[in-house]
């Protein structure tokens, strides 16, 4: 469940005041992208009213520069052109947090793996590309508006899509740490590719010694429910709570009657391409998988 975030600098409709930060990143930004020129072009666009550079803007000195603006110079959204918010944008939102500014009124522009790296050996198009997603992000920026974290009940369930070996290892670390778990596998077992391998790689493992115990062990969990010959129909609903739409595609032997004698195969007069062979050979269409 998410945190709930205290109250902060209560935002109006007031023109934003825009604090662009631009990052060295040492010379993995500056090595390609002219931060000067970045900074001028960013003092000239609209509702920006600081522009500073820094040569490592994720450090405490740099954090602490952004929350010294918002306190000092009225600053009520943020900009920071940098490296990756995959990696970094959890930090900026703390500074802004423990500055009293929404953590939610922040861009960040990736100029160093959208512009630095790749154009390295360019320096004009690096900083002319880095201007412009500078200049998106202060657009964007301008229409962030504060959000408030909010505490959601979640079902503690999990749905696995695919029974091969890695939805299967899925579903039983899911399984042993308490959640009751949906395994849904399009075909009429579990155990997908490996299952047609004689041996593992790199290792030249058993591939049956491994797969097999742990199919056994999902059919015979409690919290697994396994639903084979299935397929998704329809996803709704939001992180914690969707709501799935499972499709148990239609067969001619009644499951719960079969007890996996294979009188129907013997006797079934169709023949088709055998998949589990590559297709190098026919089965019968009533068959029994891996058989």
């Amino acid at each position: 469940m998410a945190k709930t975030q205290s109250k902060k600098k209560k935002q109006s409709d007031e023109v934003p005041r825009i604090g662009v930060y631009v990052c060295h990143c040492g010379t993995n930004i500056a090595g390609s992208v002219n931060i000067g020129e970045v900074v001028e072009f960013s003092k000239n666009i609209k509702n920006v009213s600081v522009v500073r550079e820094h040569m490592y803007l994720c450090s405490e000195q740099g954090q602490n520069m952004i929350k010294d603006d918002i306190k000092k110079e009225g600053v009520t959204r943020v900009v920071a052109a940098c490296c990756s918010p995959r990696t970094h944008e959890e930090i900026f939102r703390k500074t802004l947090n423990s500055g009293n500014l929404n953590k939610y009124l922040y861009e960040q522009v990736n100029i160093r793996d959208q512009c630095s790296w790749p154009h390295f050996k360019d320096k004009d198009n690096a900083t002319n590309k880095a201007k412009q997603l500078v200049k998106s992000g202060i657009y964007r920026a301008s229409e962030l508006e504060p959000l408030q974290d909010r505490k959601l009940s979640v079902l503690k369930s999990c749905l696995v899509i695919g029974g091969g070996i890695s939805g299967i290892n899925a579903a039983l670390d899911l399984a042993r740490s308490g959640y009751h778990v949906y395994l849904v596998e399009r075909n009429p077992s579990i155990g997908g590719k490996m299952a047609q391998l004689d041996k593992t790689f790199p290792t030249n493992d058993c591939s049956a010694c491994i797969l097999a115990p742990m199919m056994v062990e999902v059919s015979n969990t409690p919290n697994i429910e396994l639903l084979t010959y299935s397929e998704i129909e329809n996803v709704s609903g939001h992180i914690g709570k969707y709501n799935i739409t499972v499709r148990k595609k239609q067969t001619s032997v009644d499951w719960e009657k079969c007890n996996g004698c294979g009188d129907c195969s013997i006797v079934c007069p169709v023949k088709v391409d055998n998949e589990f062979n590559c297709n190098m050979d026919k089965r019968k269409a009533v068959y029994i998988q891996f058989q």
